[in-house]
């Protein structure tokens, strides 16, 4: 097996984490519309939670990235992530019917509904990116170098999430539907990056 590979997985699978990202974060708009209606407020919300939730999860994936970091455990965010999402489609009509008829205004309607909803998942795919530049760092000197490449292809992949999710996936599929891709895509590169070998030279850097 070609040596690269297990680096470029990483680098592949960073790009469909950013893409599940900015996916997940326009169907939160499509979802809480029905009930709280589609204005600035709501996407402030939602925005709000998604910003806060990740950059819970950078903090959460570089403290957990310098204990043993590997390919299996990076697979598991993955993982996490899928099984996260997964009551969302089923946990969403539910919810936001219980908190319309409670709580009057519309802004914090749609905060606490997108925190519940989220948030938990949000922070799992955020340790994704910290983790990898972990992994992929070989030596001190090129730790900005592989952050830099980490969070550009990631950056990429959101920016793909967001034009493809916006402009043709909303058109085609479903919501529950886009819930079952996205999630399916998780899981699918867990599989992947639990089964790859671990990258080679890798050195613990401190």
């Amino acid at each position: 097996m070609n040596k690269k590979l297990p680096a470029l997985s990483v680098y592949f699978a960073s790009i469909v984490s950013g893409f599940v990202i900015m996916g997940v974060e326009l169907i939160a708009g499509r979802i809480l519309a029905p009930y709280f209606g589609g204005g600035i407020y709501v996407w402030g919300s939602i925005i709000t939670v998604f910003m806060l939730a990740l950059s819970i999860g950078y903090l959460l994936g570089g403290k957990w990235s310098l204990s043993d970091p590997s390919l299996k455990k990076l697979s598991m965010l993955y993982a996490a992530g899928a099984i996260l999402l997964l009551p969302l489609p089923f946990l969403g009509q539910p919810l936001m019917e219980a908190l319309f008829v409670r709580i009057e205004d519309p802004r914090y309607g749609s905060l606490l509904t997108s925190f519940i909803l989220f948030f938990p998942s949000t922070i799992v795919l955020g340790m994704i990116a910290p983790y990898a530049v972990r992994l992929l760092t070989v030596s001190t000197q090129e730790t900005g170098m592989t952050a830099g490449k980490l969070y550009f292809v990631s950056t990429l992949g959101s920016a793909l999430g967001t034009i493809m999710t916006s402009f043709y996936l909303v058109m085609v599929f479903t919501l529950p539907a886009l819930f079952g891709g996205f999630i399916g895509i998780l899981l699918v590169f867990a599989a992947v990056l639990y089964f790859m070998p671990a990258i080679d030279n890798q050195e613990t850097t401190s």
